[in-house]
């Protein structure tokens, strides 16, 4: 009998990720399976959820709803900024992405959306945020987190 994914396993899934008119996003297929440690925050929550039970040869879809996947846009999350934030940056159009602090020092990724003479308009949500996501999943290995693992809180 094979394990099962739950708390502390170790998996290893192929996946195809799309949105609801059908569009690849993302696919771990050609390359190697994205491995995780399940039960630790290492996946978004609603595919973390679907795999549990799961076992190796397993194969799945998923639909989730923005509140399972990236969640939906924070409006507080964009904002408008002064242009001399953006030091050394000659050229900024709408599209363009930079990596910023949050008030606690924590990078994060924003992205323009608007350019108005000197005001800057700046989007941190995820980029997925509000997008309803399909995934086809294949379950390619399930084993053991060990102790090392499950204290790092995360795969090895």
């Amino acid at each position: 009998m094979s394990l099962l994914i739950g708390d502390n396993a170790v998996v290893s899934i192929h996946y195809t990720l799309t949105d609801a008119e059908g569009n690849q996003l993302d696919s771990s297929q050609g390359s190697e399976p994205l491995v995780y440690l399940h039960g630790n925050g290492n996946l978004i929550p609603g595919l973390e959820n679907a795999l549990v039970g799961k076992a190796s040869g397993d194969e799945l879809n998923v639909a989730l709803a923005p509140a399972d996947g990236y969640g939906e846009p924070l409006p507080q999350l964009v904002q408008e900024v002064d242009r001399s934030i953006f030091q050394g940056v000659e050229s900024i159009e709408p599209g363009m992405a930079f990596q910023s602090q949050d008030p606690q020092g924590n990078a994060q990724r924003v992205v323009v959306t608007a350019v108005e003479g000197d005001t800057i308009t700046i989007d941190a949500n995820h980029p997925l945020a509000g997008v309803e996501l399909h995934f086809e999943v294949q379950v390619v290995d399930v084993r053991p987190g060990t102790d090392e693992e499950i204290a790092h809180g995360h795969a090895h």
